[in-house]
């Protein structure tokens, strides 16, 4: 197998003017998280999903804040958030479909599942519809086994998921596409 390799340390890093860390929130995270750590590394995972929580995804520029933050590389805080997948690394819907991918649900055929999803939304696993109302992914294991298979339609739980009943969520989350969970 082959390395592929990427030329990083030449990527523009989009900014804006107004930090995502803000000082509201590095003032909330100094009097509430801190404290509870031994070192500002071990308050790393609560920053990123503050940031996270705040915003509805993980900007490289708020990764370098927070790296400055809790004075860390930001290597080290890159490393983190794209090795957990609940942080997003790139903008999501305002609605996430998140398809179950462990062995119970392989049994189960999540993969007709994913098949109606990605046919219902014209998009991949990974991408997001060009409105920008929905995101579809595919995750290790929700910890729904006795649902197989299983399905979150943002925080909404569906188990023993079909085709049609996963193709009428999405038609229900899209008509509640103003009250869903997630961004900013």
């Amino acid at each position: 197998m082959a390395w592929i390799t990427k030329n990083s340390g030449q990527m523009k890093i989009p900014r804006r003017s107004e930090p995502y860390l803000t000082e509201a929130l590095k003032a909330e995270l100094t009097r509430t998280m801190l404290p509870r750590y031994e070192t500002r590394q071990g308050a790393l995972l609560p920053t990123l999903h503050a940031v996270q929580h705040q915003w509805g995804w993980l900007p490289w520029q708020a990764l370098e804040e927070v790296a400055q933050f809790l004075g860390l590389e930001p290597a080290v805080v890159w490393d983190t958030a794209s090795f957990y997948e609940e942080f997003w690394l790139q903008p999501k819907g305002s609605t996430v479909i998140a398809v179950c991918r462990s062995v119970a649900c392989e049994v189960c055929d999540h993969r007709k599942i994913t098949g109606a999803c990605k046919s219902k939304l014209g998009i991949e696993v990974g991408e997001t519809t060009d409105d920008g109302k929905f995101t579809l992914v595919e995750l290790e294991c929700l910890g729904l086994c006795e649902g197989a298979p299983a399905c979150l339609v943002n925080e909404d739980m569906h188990l023993n998921a079909t085709p049609e009943s996963i193709t009428k969520a999405i038609d229900e989350a899209g008509r509640n596409a103003g009250h869903a969970h997630g961004h900013h």
